[in-house]
């Protein structure tokens, strides 16, 4: 079983900045595939930025291209997601997520083996 714990989420001013960790334990970090979802409120979980397990490959969603960072340190077994110029849109509570299968670094909601509890990140207009 691993054990995914996030943190780093609060409240933030638009244009403002954010990082997000997301802590794994009880499993081998580096087989699998990382991931961030959020999920604001009245709406679906959707898919934030992926990255390949060396950490060489990394997949964003459009809406935050150029915005986001996602990086991975697999000696601390963690993963961060450095957030920039945020908007209300922005606005979600953030899951970390594991994905064990093949793929390299496509990451679905159905594909997905552990998640964490995830943490607010409120951005204020």
């Amino acid at each position: 079983q691993v054990q995914l714990v996030e943190s780093g989420g609060g409240l933030v001013q638009a244009g403002g900045s954010l990082r997000l960790s997301c802590a794994a334990s009880g499993g081998t970090f580096n087989n699998y595939i990382m991931a961030w979802f959020r999920q604001a409120p009245g709406k679906e979980r959707e898919f934030v930025p992926a990255i390949s397990r060396s950490g060489t490959g990394t997949a964003y969603a459009d809406s935050v291209k150029g915005r986001f960072a996602i990086v991975r340190d697999n000696a601390k077994s963690t993963m961060y997601l450095q957030m920039s110029s945020l908007n209300p849109e922005d606005t979600a509570v953030y899951y970390c997520a594991a994905d064990s299968s093949p793929s390299a670094v496509s990451v679905t909601i159905r594909n997905v083996d552990y998640w964490g509890q995830g943490t607010q990140v409120t951005v204020s207009s």
